[in-house]
Protein backbone atom coordinates (compact mmCIF):
# COMPACT_ATOMS: atom_id res chain seq x y z
CA UNK A 1 0.00 0.00 0.00
CA UNK A 2 1.23 3.57 -0.71
CA UNK A 3 2.51 5.74 2.18
CA UNK A 4 0.70 9.29 2.25
CA UNK A 5 4.11 11.76 3.20
CA UNK A 6 2.26 14.67 2.26
CA UNK A 7 -1.59 15.47 2.38
CA UNK A 8 -3.60 19.01 1.89
CA UNK A 9 -6.76 19.21 3.53
CA UNK A 10 -9.43 22.09 2.07
CA UNK A 11 -5.83 23.78 2.23
CA UNK A 12 -6.60 27.81 1.69
CA UNK A 13 -4.01 31.25 1.95
CA UNK A 14 -5.15 34.37 1.87
CA UNK A 15 -3.21 37.72 2.48
CA UNK A 16 -4.28 41.21 3.11
CA UNK A 17 -2.80 43.87 0.42
CA UNK A 18 -3.10 47.46 -0.16
CA UNK A 19 -6.55 46.44 -1.95
CA UNK A 20 -7.93 44.19 0.80
CA UNK A 21 -8.02 40.28 0.95
CA UNK A 22 -6.99 38.57 -1.55
CA UNK A 23 -7.50 35.07 -1.99
CA UNK A 24 -4.20 33.25 -3.30
CA UNK A 25 -5.18 29.48 -2.80
CA UNK A 26 -8.81 28.46 -2.50
CA UNK A 27 -9.52 25.07 -0.89
CA UNK A 28 -6.67 22.99 -2.18
CA UNK A 29 -6.86 19.16 -1.26
CA UNK A 30 -4.04 16.52 -2.39
CA UNK A 31 -2.11 13.71 -1.42
CA UNK A 32 1.59 12.89 -2.13
CA UNK A 33 2.95 9.35 -2.11
CA UNK A 34 6.10 8.70 -0.09
CA UNK A 35 9.27 8.90 -3.00
CA UNK A 36 7.15 9.93 -5.93
CA UNK A 37 7.58 12.99 -7.47
CA UNK A 38 5.42 15.80 -8.31
CA UNK A 39 5.44 18.70 -11.39
CA UNK A 40 3.02 22.07 -10.26
CA UNK A 41 2.36 23.98 -13.47
CA UNK A 42 0.15 26.71 -14.42
CA UNK A 43 0.21 30.01 -15.46
CA UNK A 44 2.05 32.93 -13.51
CA UNK A 45 -0.39 33.94 -10.32
CA UNK A 46 -1.63 30.37 -10.50
CA UNK A 47 -0.97 29.87 -7.12
CA UNK A 48 2.25 27.21 -7.67
CA UNK A 49 5.23 28.56 -5.65
CA UNK A 50 2.17 29.70 -2.85
CA UNK A 51 1.46 26.06 -2.84
CA UNK A 52 4.96 24.97 -2.45
CA UNK A 53 5.36 27.43 0.50
CA UNK A 54 2.59 25.88 1.99
CA UNK A 55 4.02 22.48 2.01
CA UNK A 56 6.85 23.35 3.07
CA UNK A 57 5.60 25.35 6.22
CA UNK A 58 7.11 28.19 4.72
CA UNK A 59 3.26 29.97 4.36
CA UNK A 60 0.95 29.60 7.13
CA UNK A 61 -2.11 27.60 5.80
CA UNK A 62 -5.42 30.24 6.42
CA UNK A 63 -8.27 27.47 6.90
CA UNK A 64 -7.36 23.56 6.13
CA UNK A 65 -4.80 21.18 6.93
CA UNK A 66 -1.07 20.64 5.43
CA UNK A 67 -0.12 17.61 7.44
CA UNK A 68 3.69 16.22 6.22
CA UNK A 69 5.07 13.26 8.25
CA UNK A 70 2.22 12.97 10.16
CA UNK A 71 2.53 16.23 11.83
CA UNK A 72 -0.56 19.52 10.91
CA UNK A 73 1.79 21.97 10.25
CA UNK A 74 -0.77 24.54 10.49
CA UNK A 75 -0.19 23.92 14.17
CA UNK A 76 2.90 23.80 14.79
CA UNK A 77 4.77 26.73 16.21
CA UNK A 78 7.69 28.63 14.55
CA UNK A 79 10.35 27.06 16.32
CA UNK A 80 8.34 23.47 15.81
CA UNK A 81 8.34 24.30 12.49
CA UNK A 82 12.03 25.34 11.79
CA UNK A 83 13.37 22.30 13.69
CA UNK A 84 10.57 20.00 11.42
CA UNK A 85 12.03 21.89 8.24
CA UNK A 86 15.76 20.69 9.28
CA UNK A 87 14.90 17.73 9.99
CA UNK A 88 12.47 16.48 7.31
CA UNK A 89 13.09 19.07 4.23
CA UNK A 90 14.95 20.41 1.84
CA UNK A 91 14.18 23.56 -0.20
CA UNK A 92 15.71 24.28 -3.74
CA UNK A 93 14.47 28.25 -4.85
CA UNK A 94 14.81 29.85 -8.41
CA UNK A 95 17.14 32.48 -6.50
CA UNK A 96 20.32 30.23 -5.20
CA UNK A 97 20.00 31.99 -1.62
CA UNK A 98 23.58 31.04 -1.04
CA UNK A 99 25.84 33.04 2.19
CA UNK A 100 28.03 35.15 -0.06
CA UNK A 101 30.70 35.21 2.77
CA UNK A 102 30.61 31.42 3.17
CA UNK A 103 32.61 29.51 0.65
CA UNK A 104 30.75 26.49 -1.14
CA UNK A 105 31.53 24.33 1.36
CA UNK A 106 30.65 26.15 4.32
CA UNK A 107 26.93 26.78 2.66
CA UNK A 108 26.16 22.86 2.69
CA UNK A 109 28.06 22.02 5.97
CA UNK A 110 26.35 24.93 7.90
CA UNK A 111 22.77 23.18 8.28
CA UNK A 112 24.15 20.24 8.74
CA UNK A 113 26.11 21.69 11.61
CA UNK A 114 23.03 23.45 12.87
CA UNK A 115 21.27 19.95 12.77
CA UNK A 116 24.26 18.35 14.97
CA UNK A 117 25.96 16.28 12.22
CA UNK A 118 29.43 15.72 13.65
CA UNK A 119 30.35 14.55 10.16
CA UNK A 120 29.30 17.70 8.80
CA UNK A 121 31.70 18.97 6.50
CA UNK A 122 32.58 15.29 5.60
CA UNK A 123 29.08 15.29 4.39
CA UNK A 124 28.73 18.57 2.87
CA UNK A 125 32.33 17.29 0.75
CA UNK A 126 30.41 13.73 -0.59
CA UNK A 127 27.19 16.17 -1.77
CA UNK A 128 28.99 18.79 -3.80
CA UNK A 129 31.46 16.23 -5.50
CA UNK A 130 28.45 14.56 -5.95
CA UNK A 131 27.13 17.39 -7.98
CA UNK A 132 30.29 17.62 -9.86
CA UNK A 133 31.84 20.52 -7.81
CA UNK A 134 34.60 18.57 -6.17
CA UNK A 135 37.15 21.16 -7.65
CA UNK A 136 35.62 24.00 -6.26
CA UNK A 137 34.68 23.85 -2.50
CA UNK A 138 36.80 26.93 -1.14
CA UNK A 139 34.69 28.87 -4.04
CA UNK A 140 33.13 31.66 -3.05
CA UNK A 141 29.37 32.39 -4.95
CA UNK A 142 30.58 35.31 -6.11
CA UNK A 143 33.38 33.19 -7.97
CA UNK A 144 30.83 30.62 -9.57
CA UNK A 145 28.27 30.67 -12.44
CA UNK A 146 24.85 30.59 -12.10
CA UNK A 147 24.98 26.87 -12.63
CA UNK A 148 27.57 26.03 -10.30
CA UNK A 149 25.83 28.14 -7.84
CA UNK A 150 22.68 25.91 -8.15
CA UNK A 151 24.54 22.54 -7.72
CA UNK A 152 25.83 23.97 -4.52
CA UNK A 153 21.81 25.10 -3.73
CA UNK A 154 21.03 21.73 -4.53
CA UNK A 155 23.69 19.97 -2.60
CA UNK A 156 23.20 21.90 0.49
CA UNK A 157 19.26 20.84 0.09
CA UNK A 158 19.94 16.72 -0.24
CA UNK A 159 22.87 17.12 2.40
CA UNK A 160 20.19 16.15 5.68
CA UNK A 161 18.76 13.45 3.83
CA UNK A 162 15.56 15.35 3.61
CA UNK A 163 12.33 13.01 3.43
CA UNK A 164 10.46 15.96 1.30
CA UNK A 165 12.49 17.77 -1.19
CA UNK A 166 10.96 21.12 -2.83
CA UNK A 167 12.28 22.92 -5.95
CA UNK A 168 10.91 26.36 -6.89
CA UNK A 169 11.58 26.95 -10.78
CA UNK A 170 15.21 25.33 -10.10
CA UNK A 171 16.45 26.20 -13.47
CA UNK A 172 14.29 29.80 -14.06
CA UNK A 173 17.76 31.69 -13.57
CA UNK A 174 19.98 29.16 -16.17
CA UNK A 175 20.13 29.22 -19.37
CA UNK A 176 18.65 25.77 -21.09
CA UNK A 177 21.48 23.93 -21.07
CA UNK A 178 22.72 24.92 -18.08
CA UNK A 179 19.36 24.22 -16.63
CA UNK A 180 19.12 20.54 -17.88
CA UNK A 181 22.33 19.82 -16.70
CA UNK A 182 20.73 20.78 -13.47
CA UNK A 183 17.62 19.01 -13.50
CA UNK A 184 19.55 16.06 -14.41
CA UNK A 185 21.48 16.20 -11.52
CA UNK A 186 18.22 17.04 -9.54
CA UNK A 187 16.11 13.92 -10.53
CA UNK A 188 19.51 12.20 -9.79
CA UNK A 189 19.89 13.24 -6.83
CA UNK A 190 16.31 12.41 -5.64
CA UNK A 191 16.64 9.24 -6.86
CA UNK A 192 19.78 8.24 -4.79
CA UNK A 193 18.53 9.33 -2.01
CA UNK A 194 14.76 8.24 -2.34
CA UNK A 195 13.02 11.50 -1.43
CA UNK A 196 9.83 13.23 -2.60
CA UNK A 197 10.08 15.62 -5.36
CA UNK A 198 7.71 18.40 -5.81
CA UNK A 199 8.78 20.38 -8.38
CA UNK A 200 7.30 23.92 -9.62
CA UNK A 201 8.17 24.82 -12.96
CA UNK A 202 6.38 26.55 -16.18
CA UNK A 203 7.75 23.57 -18.55
CA UNK A 204 5.96 20.86 -19.58
CA UNK A 205 8.79 18.93 -20.55
CA UNK A 206 10.05 18.89 -17.08
CA UNK A 207 6.73 18.49 -15.50
CA UNK A 208 6.68 15.26 -17.64
CA UNK A 209 9.19 14.06 -16.16
CA UNK A 210 7.34 13.65 -12.83
CA UNK A 211 5.32 10.58 -12.12
CA UNK A 212 2.24 13.49 -11.54
CA UNK A 213 1.33 16.37 -12.89
CA UNK A 214 -0.91 18.84 -10.91
CA UNK A 215 -2.22 21.98 -12.57
CA UNK A 216 -3.15 24.95 -10.79
CA UNK A 217 -5.12 27.97 -12.48
CA UNK A 218 -6.33 30.67 -10.32
CA UNK A 219 -5.26 29.23 -6.86
CA UNK A 220 -7.23 26.02 -7.39
CA UNK A 221 -6.42 22.50 -8.75
CA UNK A 222 -7.52 21.98 -12.56
CA UNK A 223 -7.92 19.07 -14.84
CA UNK A 224 -4.84 18.13 -13.14
CA UNK A 225 -3.79 15.44 -10.22
CA UNK A 226 -3.11 13.41 -13.07
CA UNK A 227 -0.51 10.26 -13.34
CA UNK A 228 1.80 9.83 -15.99
CA UNK A 229 -0.33 7.18 -17.79
CA UNK A 230 -3.89 9.27 -17.71
CA UNK A 231 -1.53 12.19 -19.08
CA UNK A 232 -0.28 10.59 -22.41
CA UNK A 233 -3.78 9.59 -23.09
Amino acid sequence: MTETILSLKDATLSLEGNAGRVDILKGISMDVARGSSVGLIGPSGSGKSSLLMLMGGLERATSGQVIALGHDLTTLGEDALARFRREHMGVVFQSFHLIPTMTALENVATPLELAGKIDAFERAKEELKAVGLAERLDHYPSQMSGGEQQRVALARAVAPRPDILLADEPTGNLDASTGQAIMELLFGLQERHGATLVLVTHSPQLAGRCDRIIQLEDGRIVDGDRNQAEAAE
